[in-house]
């Protein structure tokens, strides 16, 4: 084979075979195929697209790159969640014990974040003496013991997509559907899900912004699992404004703890026991998405979601008071209101620029190389809809630095990604649609 060739099939419309598409990964991988032939590549099939099936091949051959986790020492059908990236997106700490306490094993592995706030692996550090790193043999056995690990990505898993990835982000390439798919599904594959339930976000803070291409990804995405033998559902969901109200690490896993009491916020509630009844009912759990409707519903109230992921904590050498006392996670020195600045109602709230400023507050990672200070971040006071008036808070922020002129520059910065009007707001839809292997079915 000859890599041009292969670019001249793409480029030209054609599809290329299993063998093709496993022969450039591989030679992308050694370093015998140049990054300049494989941006070539990546350009053909962002003006191209790839079919169904060329698309579950390259997620394939990218899984099989790396490493692959082997989850079969684990008892049960393995359920894995995945969400495309969001603000106030604190869903996995509640969805994980709920589902693991109704009886389906969760062996995640989790990344930290670049940008915004943190990952999920931050802000679980965020618990006093909390560890992510873990043997392969230490997180088999406690899922086995508990039901229940959350870890920080080791080992070389997906060393295509990364190699790929930072190709496409200067090639003009990474708004490719096909791609993007691809990578996503190569690393849920390469950790060893039998079935899959993904959280794609739409909206001015995602990375897809209209519903038309969130629904077009989360087609891919459930094709390809389809495709390759690990039954997939996407749930589109709005990220038009912050999913829960806290937007830092400490903060987020104290909004989790609420929630797991049964007082959380509305949205994130809602939103968690609707991925969690998804999870249940793909791993065999219930008969019906009802039945696993009703089945998270009474874990989250009757605390055992809560127990079990105070069990999750110990488990981890983290503080298991936590669970009782969030008083316990890392506490910010000030907090500073942020008023409104005139009457009205919430007309929209931009997710993506709130998060920025988080990042700015310490709470998330400009580099690689940033130090997360996990007790600052923000907490708003309003979502779209609301009523407000001059001077009452629209948010609050958290931080260990006090600038007079930092914290201004911050509180016009919050403001601004505030829009008012002076008439009647309706409050944002939360979900829009779920995608199966049978369809789309509008909410």
């Amino acid at each position: 084979m000859r890599t041009v060739d292969l670019i001249h099939k793409k480029r030209n419309g054609g599809e290329l075979s299993n063998e093709e598409i496993g022969w450039l990964i591989e030679g992308y991988v050694q370093g015998t195929i140049p990054d300049y032939q494989i941006s070539a590549w990546a350009m053909a099939i962002y003006f191209q697209g790839m079919s169904a099936r060329e698309t579950a091949d390259l997620t394939l051959a990218m899984a099989a790159s790396g490493d692959q986790v082997d989850l079969s020492p684990i008892p049960g059908i393995k359920v894995d969640k995945h969400s495309t990236g969001g603000v106030g997106d604190t869903t996995t700490l509640i969805v994980a014990p709920l589902v693991a306490a109704a009886g389906v094993p969760v062996a995640k592995m989790s990344g930290r974040g670049l940008g915004h706030t943190g990952g999920t692996v931050d802000k679980l550090e965020a618990i006093p003496g909390f560890q992510v790193e873990r043997s392969t043999d230490q997180f088999l056995q406690q899922v086995r013991d508990i039901g229940i690990a959350v870890v920080g990505q080791s080992g070389n898993l997906t060393p295509a997509d990364k190699k790929l990835y930072g190709l496409r982000d200067v090639t003009a390439t990474v708004d490719s559907i096909p791609l993007i798919a691809s990578s996503i599904m190569s690393k849920k594959i390469a950790s060893g899900a039998d079935r899959i339930v993904l959280d794609v976000k739409t909206g001015k803070g995602a990375f897809m912004k209209t519903l038309e291409d969130s629904v077009a990804l989360a087609q891919a995405m459930v094709a390809i699992g389809t495709e390759v033998g690990r039954e997939t559902v996407a749930v589109i969901t709005n990220m038009d404004e912050p999913l829960g109200p806290s937007i830092g690490n400490a903060l987020e896993v104290q909004e989790a703890l609420d929630t797991l009491r049964g007082e959380g916020p509305a949205e994130l509630t809602q939103l968690c026991l609707e991925l969690a009844a998804h999870m249940v009912l793909l791993g065999g759990l219930a008969a019906t998405y009802e039945r696993a409707l009703q089945q998270v519903t009474e874990l989250l109230h009757s605390g055992a979601a809560l127990a079990k992921f105070k069990q999750f904590i110990v488990a981890q050498e983290g503080d298991g008071a936590v669970a009782d006392e969030p008083g316990r996670l890392p506490q910010a020195a000030y907090r500073v209101a942020v008023p409104a600045p005139q009457d009205g109602y919430i007309a929209a709230i931009d997710a993506e620029s709130l998060g920025v400023t988080a990042m700015m507050l310490g709470a998330g990672r400009a580099t690689k190389e940033d130090q997360i200070d996990l007790a600052v971040g923000l907490k708003l006071t309003k979502r779209v809809g609301d009523r407000v008036r001059a001077g009452e808070p629209l948010a609050e922020l958290y931080t260990n630095r006090i600038d007079a002129e930092e914290t201004d520059r911050i509180k016009e910065r919050t403001v601004s990604a505030f829009g008012f009007s002076e008439q009647f707001v309706e409050p944002l839809k939360l979900m829009y649609a779920v995608v199966t292997k049978d369809g789309v079915q509008y909410l």
